[in-house]
């Protein structure tokens, strides 16, 4: 079976986002002064070829932590799962 997931990843809370600041430092300028609180971060999809979606889930979370996130400064999560046809 093959399975699509989603994954988020971004900043861990507390630490400086210097894309988000830029960007929300911006939005007054352009009439929007009711935004705040901006964080940048990376939205990933991927393709698995799994026997079952526990396999390939797990082999998703794998690769988020090991390859698509610093674990030291960012956080990762799987947005969506879902099976699709061959």
């Amino acid at each position: 079976m093959r399975y699509r997931f989603e994954v988020v990843v971004s900043l861990r809370p507390g630490l400086l986002d210097p894309q988000g600041k830029a960007i929300e430092s911006a939005l007054p300028a352009m009439g929007w002064t009711n935004v705040s609180e901006v964080r940048v971060g990376k939205h990933i999809t991927l393709s698995v070829e799994a026997d079952s979606l526990e396999e390939a889930r797990a082999q998703v979370e794998e690769i988020a932590r090991r390859l698509l996130s610093n674990p030291v400064i960012e956080d990762h999560r799987i947005v969506s799962a879902q099976e699709v046809a061959p």
